[in-house]
């Protein structure tokens, strides 16, 4: 498999749970924070930023392509997803 696709793959999941995290966070679930946005848009920043880090461990820095690589198979994909579902999530509630 291409690492392109591994690196989209792995970060589009954590994006998934991103979303979730993000979801309970913006909607009051978790009662010992309260509603805050704040949090939940921090959550799935600190969750991408730590996506890229393993993904850099895990397949070298040379291998992702450094920063133009890791925007194009990492960054993108995991904001569009991570958006999708905590909307998606939102939505529901």
């Amino acid at each position: 498999m291409d690492i392109e696709i591994k690196l989209t793959s792995i970060h589009s999941a954590l994006a998934i749970v991103a979303g979730a995290i993000s979801f309970l966070l913006s909607t009051g679930a978790i009662s010992a924070l309260g509603k805050n946005e704040f949090l939940a848009v921090l959550s799935g920043l600190l969750i991408l930023y730590l996506t890229g880090q393993l993904s850099e461990r895990i397949f070298g820095k040379e291998e992702v392509g450094g920063m133009k690589g890791w925007l194009w198979s990492g960054i993108l994909p995991f904001f569009f997803v991570w958006v999708i579902v905590w909307v998606l999530f939102y939505n529901m509630y």
